[in-house]
């Protein structure tokens, strides 16, 4: 099972980041915050290609995984990378169905999956 969703886009970066914005919305998720990694590393002498880390969550799921397990939140809240690699733009985020390797107590039920999906389809909507 892969680790992560990526795809590649013909958008421009910034229609990227703005497009998983809107999608994450509406799939009923919500975004948190926004990390300019470029920006960041860029501040202190690192130069690298445009990169942002879009943190998005669902209350109702982020309840249920940490009634299952506290130590869940170490993977919360989910991410979505928009970035570009030889001035291609990509989207990419981890897949909640590998939650069951890391925390195989855990009693998820189908969650896991559900939010995959989500993920895997605000990622297409937004390519």
């Amino acid at each position: 099972m892969d680790f992560d969703y990526t795809v590649q886009t013909d958008k421009t970066f910034d229609d990227a980041v703005t497009t998983v914005e809107q999608e994450t919305s509406k799939a009923g998720f919500k975004v948190l915050h926004i990390h300019d990694v470029q920006a960041t590393l860029g501040a202190k002498g690192f130069e690298i290609e445009p990169f942002k880390i879009i943190e998005i969550c669902n209350a109702k799921s982020a309840f249920t995984v940490l009634q299952a397990d506290i130590n869940i939140g170490l993977c919360l809240p989910c991410k979505i990378n928009v970035y570009t690699k030889e001035g291609k733009t990509f989207i990419s985020g981890m897949r909640p169905v590998i939650l069951s390797q890391f925390f195989p107590d855990a009693k998820l039920g189908t969650l896991p999956e559900e939010i995959d999906q989500v993920i895997q389809t605000i990622i297409i909507n937004s390519k």
